[in-house]
């Protein structure tokens, strides 16, 4: 799946296509999210709630730094696997690795990059984790009513509990993507602290320290996927 998006994606010198451009762009998180643990996806459409937290969360599961500076939004887009998928093990040092030998005209050009990069991370949470809170409580009224909705078809109770896994899954995938990041994170400062030691490094640290904390307690509790063991926080 994230092969074919990903050769869709491409247009001319790597920019993505004009027709992929659009409002469910990020809908493929859904079906590659549900894929990867061998459940099927849903033929609904998605609500504005719905694809809101598929708009919020590519930002937070692509990884950091990952696009040249010189390249557009969409410049480099591509679909990516979901973390459930058998792939090679999460590497912690990429991140720092890449903003290390990446050309900088000072270390601390380094460490401004390595500081934007967690606030950006710390600006995208709430507005993430307070939309999926919406939804996933919109997802409980969903659930307790399938049972009440009058010749409901087979198809449609299936779409329904689809969607709803499609949503957990997603914030636990977003989860993963931060605890993920908040590592790398964590490998670059140590590098750089001894590399180019500078005061600087007390204010990346307590950035950081500000996005683990939240990480640790997110403010949504995802309901458990059906087949698949998760964990979740409230």
């Amino acid at each position: 799946m994230s092969l074919m998006l990903g050769g869709c994606a491409g247009g001319d010198f790597g920019r993505t296509r004009e027709n992929f451009r659009n409002d469910d762009m990020h809908r493929w998180l859904g079906v590659e999210a549900t894929g990867s643990v061998g459940l099927p996806a849903s033929q609904y459409q998605l609500t504005d709630k719905e694809r809101l937290l598929r708009d919020l969360a590519y930002p937070l599961i692509e990884p950091p730094h990952s696009r040249p500076a010189w390249k557009t939004v969409f410049g480099d887009y591509q679909a990516l696997p979901a973390p459930w998928r058998q792939a090679p093990p999460f590497d912690r040092t990429a991140y720092g690795r890449l903003l290390i030998d990446e050309p900088h005209r000072s270390h601390s050009s380094r460490y401004n990059q390595l500081i934007e990069d967690v606030r950006d991370d710390i600006t995208r949470f709430d507005p993430f984790f307070g939309n999926a809170v919406q939804v996933i409580e919109l997802d409980r009224k969903r659930s307790a009513s399938i049972n009440l909705v009058s010749d409901l078809s087979p198809r449609e109770h299936a779409d329904a509990i689809a969607r709803m896994q499609e949503n957990t899954l997603i914030v636990q995938w977003v989860q993963q993507c931060l605890e993920q990041r908040i590592s790398s994170y964590r490998w670059a400062l140590e590098r750089l602290v001894v590399q180019a030691p500078d005061n600087i490094a007390a204010d990346a640290d307590r950035l950081i320290g500000e996005l683990a904390a939240r990480t640790a307690n997110p403010p949504v509790l995802s309901a458990p996927v059906v087949g698949r063991a998760v964990s979740a926080r409230g």
